[in-house]
């Protein structure tokens, strides 16, 4: 989620955890007819970030992969589609769209028991704090800008133009959303959250009137790209699992929402050299030719609300025992004062 991170607790890779473990052999089978280009012999790592769908590291000879699977066990019905995730980065990347590659999809349980796909391993720098300490005032600003205008690039593709145009439902993307993190919510929960409760009945019936439909990332932040290992340049928009079609002020307000949680809310952004939250908003209006955004709160509410859903399904995964990692258990803790802080923005947007 947002915030700030531990760069050694999720960068880097590690040997695979006995829960985790894959048929080896059957995959590097499954390569050698399925991706271009595979030779062999294969070493499958995990990556230490990462909470939903468990990630490895393919090593071979000539070059790294990534593959990304379906967890093992109980799922939530609309949960872990990593075929969606590979039909957007493989559309996203033939318009040029700084995507890993999309190599090969695999939908039969009977490889390695979870469907999966391979994308290319893109080498480069993830920043996981906010503040960008490791890096110059100058190059924190150009960071920053380039991960602005990256979204806007996302929010600029006409969906129906690049085989995308069945990729989300019809009708309001905010009226979808909400209803789908309140069911998440409701499936996930031992106890009833009285904030969730109230948020349940005021946002829809102030649902915002939607005005443009594009992809949406659905989880857009900055430790969820890869950067040029020398250039403030972006490489590679990871972790698509939430991407579908909606409203991009859906994406956009919730890449802003950075600015009111733990990193970037108390940091010194002028003496950093960082773009304000007013300044953020400026920078992708200007790169999606937009006029200004609207009152910030009820999208701050429903992006707060949301992750509050998305925690509360990771909660529900940990007491079944399907999260992917020990991560999870810090992440659904943090439910309850998610709730709390959405309620507050939508006390300010005029929730009584």
């Amino acid at each position: 989620m947002v915030g700030m991170r531990n760069d050694d607790d999720y960068t880097g890779t590690k040997p695979v955890e006995e829960r985790h473990r894959v048929d080896e052999a059957r995959l590097a089978e499954w390569m050698q007819s399925n991706v271009e280009g595979y030779q062999g012999p294969l070493e499958v790592q995990q990556f230490r970030g990462g909470q939903s769908n468990p990630t490895y590291k393919l090593v071979t000879p000539n070059r790294s992969y990534v593959m990304r699977r379906k967890p093992f066990g109980k799922l939530l019905p609309s949960a872990h589609a990593v075929d969606r995730e590979f039909r957007v980065i493989a559309a996203l990347g033939k318009q040029g769209f700084p995507v890993a590659k999309a190599y090969a999809l695999c939908t039969d349980d009977s490889v390695i028991g979870v469907s999966f796909y391979i994308m290319s391993m893109e080498e480069g720098r993830v920043f996981w704090d906010p503040t960008l300490p490791t890096q110059t005032p100058e190059s924190r600003w150009a960071i920053f800008k380039a991960k602005i205008e990256t979204l806007a690039q996302l929010h600029s593709y006409d969906p129906e133009k690049i085989g995308l145009g069945d990729f989300g439902k019809p009708g309001n993307y905010f009226a979808r959303q909400v209803d789908r993190w309140s069911k998440q919510y409701k499936a996930s929960v031992a106890e009833p959250i009285p904030e969730m409760e109230r948020l349940m009945e005021w946002l829809p019936s102030t649902l915002p009137v939607q005005e443009r439909v594009s992809v949406v990332h659905g989880d857009y932040r900055l430790d969820n790209m890869i950067f040029h290992a020398t250039e403030p340049r972006v490489l590679a928009v990871l972790d698509w699992e939430l991407s579908t079609l909606g409203d991009p002020m859906a994406d956009f307000t919730y890449l802003l929402m950075q600015w009111a949680m733990p990193g970037l809310a108390e940091a010194d952004l002028k003496a950093l050299n960082l773009p304000t939250l007013e300044q953020a908003a400026e920078i992708y209006c200007k790169a999606a030719g937009i006029a200004g955004v609207p009152d910030l709160n009820w999208y701050l509410a429903y992006n707060t609300f949301r992750l509050a859903g998305i925690l509360a399904g990771i909660a529900g995964r940990v007491r079944d025992g399907t999260a992917a990692s020990d991560k999870a258990k810090e992440s659904a803790a943090r439910t309850v004062p998610m709730a709390q802080l959405s309620w507050e923005f939508a006390q300010k947007a005029g929730a009584k």
